[in-house]
């Protein structure tokens, strides 16, 4: 699948003491890619919640941050779905800068596991959803 890309723009809000964005803040950056590429497949994770007890939560994270964004700066957050196993998905995610796309900022590889939404214990990832991810991976 080719990796699913999103843009965002850096606040003021975003930077740190340096002018720089704050190291917490590429991983929400990831975290909205992850669920605008949701979205882009028909899924919400609020109608997951809701209707299905169903939510997905991070497991690890492994990022690399490379170069520093800036106030201002427009970049593409990719997401790019690479091993779909029945309670979980492994991700790789990178940030670039939108002007050029060849400046990368911060990679991270990403495991997301299904969760119960009451209980917060493992589950299996629901057939029918599993097939709606694998058909977009």
């Amino acid at each position: 699948m080719k990796p699913y890309a999103w843009q965002v723009r850096v606040y003021y809000e975003d930077t740190d003491a340096g002018g720089v964005v704050y190291y917490a803040n590429y991983l929400k950056f990831m975290e909205r890619a992850r669920t605008e590429w949701l979205r882009s497949i028909g899924i919400e994770q609020d109608e997951l919640m809701q209707n299905r007890n169903v939510l997905f939560a991070v497991r690890s994270v492994h990022i690399a941050y490379k170069l520093p964004a800036r106030f201002n700066d427009l970049l593409a957050v990719t997401v790019e779905p690479l091993v779909l196993k029945p309670a979980s998905i492994s991700f790789k995610q990178s940030i670039t800068q939108q002007h050029d796309n060849t400046h990368l900022l911060a990679s991270a590889d990403l495991n997301i596991v299904c969760l119960q939404a009451d209980s917060f214990l493992p589950r299996p990832i629901p057939k029918d959803l599993f097939k709606e991810i694998e058909s977009a991976c």
